[in-house]
């Protein structure tokens, strides 16, 4: 057994050149290892579903994943896989320990959350069979599925060596600020990248969207700084909180017109956060701003972070035309930056599991987003970010729900590519069919 994915298409073996289609998965699904393993999900329901609530109750807003990452660490030890925290705070967890070992498929799920309930009692299941709690889709069923795999592989023993080409992975800082710093650190040049030939990020429920190409984004920091005073006694000194209120509506009425100017592009532009002040009496002493732009088109996403500079001077000018001493002063940071890339419309792994989907009689289609596929995307290396799922809504809102029905479908599915992936006697029987 061995992986058919490469980084180079050219290097493929010639059964993995073929479209894999329903039938040849059909014939790896119902072989009795695998078969075994799918009802394994429905059997373990409610060891899934409490795995699933111990993680979400454990706070891992980003930056601060630790005491998450310890806890899956253990849990990973305790069903017989190797695991360790790397320097990024990242869990790796490989079924052999020693160094020959070679894990070509990477599976991974993000640890980080945007909100982190404040007690573990905030993270509850209700009546209705939902779990309720932030973090709880996204991305506490990515996490459950990757423990979910752990102990299956654990417990069919023959399928040992498909346990053996994974490492599996539960990686820091994907969401906002984070600027996917795990999957940057994992992705970094080295030996153990050149190992790997694929990537299957899971990351929330939904089994409709196939994630194949890499939505670019940047995150910027727009500052302004003064004196302050009263609102009386200083009046006429520069305010911070007009400048950055005039900039913010100088950007938006340009990127407006830059949107309309690029009607076959993608593209967004979103301030999530403004502050400054302390008192409505007083002229603050500074003031921000947070701004994400984000397109499908590089060339789009570079205007777009362009504009940002002409907005400032603006607001700038405009509060220090009529001022009395001292000056505001601005600054723009960009905080951080999410490359773009695109899986080939015939690659193996697309193909994959679009012909898994075609079997499970799932209805998905490839879409555009941003993900920790971005990162391998960016480098040319096949990666694709799925669902594990389930149902879910309210993401990185106090609201957020999960539901665990239907979850085995996609956990099937998961087990079935990471099967397909790795197996080349499944490629010898469809070339002979």
């Amino acid at each position: 057994m061995g992986v058919i994915l490469a980084t180079e298409p050219k290097t493929l073996p010639t059964g993995a050149r073929a479209e894999p289609g329903a039938r040849r998965i059909a014939q790896l699904a119902e072989r009795t290892a695998l078969l075994n393993a799918q009802r394994w999900f429905a059997r373990e329901r409610s060891w899934i579903n409490e795995q699933q609530l111990q993680i979400c109750r454990i706070p891992a807003p980003t930056f601060f994943e630790q005491q998450r990452a310890e806890w899956l660490r253990e849990q990973f030890e305790r069903l017989g896989w190797n695991a360790r925290l790397d320097r990024a705070g990242n869990v790796l967890a490989s079924w052999r320990a020693d160094e020959d070992a070679e894990p070509g498929i990477v599976l991974s799920a993000h640890l980080d959350t945007v909100i982190a309930p404040a007690r573990p009692q905030d993270v509850y299941f209700a009546p209705d069979g939902r779990m309720f709690g932030p973090g709880s889709s996204d991305n506490g069923s990515g996490l459950a599925a990757l423990m979910a795999l752990a102990r299956v592989l654990r417990e069919t023993p023959e399928l040992e060596s498909l346990a053996a080409s994974l490492l599996l992975v539960a990686n820091v800082g994907e969401e906002g600020e984070g600027n996917l710093s795990g999957m940057r650190y994992l992705c970094r040049p080295g030996p153990q990248l050149g190992r790997i030939q694929a990537f299957v990020v899971l990351d929330g429920p939904s089994l409709e969207h196939i994630t194949a190409q890499a939505l670019a984004s940047r995150r910027f920091d727009v500052s302004f700084s003064g004196p302050g005073g009263h609102s009386w006694n200083d009046y006429g000194t520069p305010n911070p909180v007009h400048a950055v209120s005039d900039a913010v509506s100088s950007f938006i009425e340009k990127a407006e017109s830059c949107v309309a100017a690029h009607r076959r592009a993608r593209c967004s532009y979103n301030f999530g956060i403004i502050e400054g002040g302390a008192s409505i009496n007083s002229i603050p002493s500074s003031a921000r701003a947070k701004l994400d732009v984000r397109s499908d088109e590089s060339e789009v996403l570079d205007e777009l972070a362009g504009l940002l500079t002409g907005a400032v001077e603006r607001g700038l000018e405009r509060e220090n035309r009529n001022t009395r001493g001292s000056r505001l002063t601005a600054k723009i940071k960009e905080l951080g930056s999410r490359p773009g890339g695109k899986l080939p419309v015939d690659a193996p792994l697309l193909r994959a599991i679009q012909a898994i989907d075609s079997y499970l009689n799932i209805r998905s289609r490839p879409d555009c987003a941003s993900t920790d596929a971005n990162v391998p995307l960016s480098l040319g290396l096949p990666a694709i970010s799925i669902g594990a799922g389930g149902q879910g809504g309210g993401a990185h809102t106090n609201q957020e729900w999960y539901h665990s029905e239907q979850r085995e479908i996609g956990l099937r599915r998961i087990l079935l590519l990471l099967a397909a992936l790795t197996d080349h006697d499944v490629d010898s029987a469809a070339a002979n069919a």
